[in-house]
């Protein structure tokens, strides 16, 4: 099976934590020799900041799962409306002798329709986090049209004294119904996307903040622990390959 760039990413982030937990272990192994100044460099520091990025991976997981789940419920409910826009203006047109209410009524079925396909939300990419965000952007203002131009076709037919078709899913009041559930899943999608970015950064901050990060510690251990017993020593052996590496944001 080919590994995508964000399962990729994400087991890189899952690596630097366990490799961290192993840092610690070594360093704890060490004894009352491991003695840093900086409180930060002391066990119950990296213990509570190995914690921490657990939490923020597991945090950043759900999320994930959640902003999925929503993008997928979004799909589901669009899946289906240019074709009942399309049964919509057939039904109009047959009873309608209005002829600017009918064509009011196909301008938006038109937009509504497009010349190009609206792209689905992609799952922001763990590689760049820029071209994600117009991704979002760009399939969320999609979304957004349709809703509007659907809440528009609408409410031509409730201004239309012919419209009154005998098939259920063409009744107003059960068109009303689509048009909130389709609000109702792009609302979700937007807050679940707005939770799992915020997650993402949180996750970030703890493992690669150039100063307080995972990462930066690791490095500092390190050369503690060559400073105390020396370039060429076993302790500095056993740590020296524990590799941690910089995902980019």
């Amino acid at each position: 099976m080919k590994t995508t760039k964000n399962s990729t990413s994400e087991t890189g982030h899952a690596k630097n934590i366990a490799n961290f937990q192993d840092l610690i272990s070594f360093c704890k192994g060490y004894g009352v020799q491991y003695n840093p100044v900086k409180p930060e460099l002391k066990i119950s520091s990296l213990e509570t900041i190995h914690q921490t990025a657990l939490q923020n991976l597991a945090d950043t997981q759900s999320k994930k799962t959640a902003f999925d789940n929503a993008t997928n419920q979004r799909v589901d409910a669009f899946k289906d409306l240019n074709p009942l826009a399309t049964k919509i203006i057939n039904a109009l047109a047959v009873s309608e002798t209005n002829p600017l209410m009918l064509s009011n009524a196909k301008s938006y079925n038109k937009k509504l329709q497009g010349r190009v396909k609206a792209k689905t939300a992609a799952v922001p990419s763990e590689e760049n986090s820029e071209p994600v965000a117009k991704t979002i952007s760009t399939s969320q203002q999609s979304y957004d049209s349709k809703i509007n131009n659907f809440s528009n076709l609408i409410q031509v037919l409730e201004q239309s004294l012919a419209y009154d078709p005998n098939e259920e899913d063409l009744k107003i009041i059960l068109l009303r119904n689509k048009l909130s559930d389709l609000q109702g899943k792009n609302r979700i999608h937007t807050n679940t996307y707005t939770e799992y970015s915020n997650a993402r950064i949180a996750r970030d901050q703890a493992l690669y903040h150039p100063v307080s990060g995972l990462c930066q510690t690791a490095k500092e251990v390190k050369l503690y622990v060559k400073s105390v017993f020396g370039a060429t020593s076993p302790q500095y052996r056993q740590i020296s390959g524990i590799l941690f590496s910089k995902i980019k944001p």
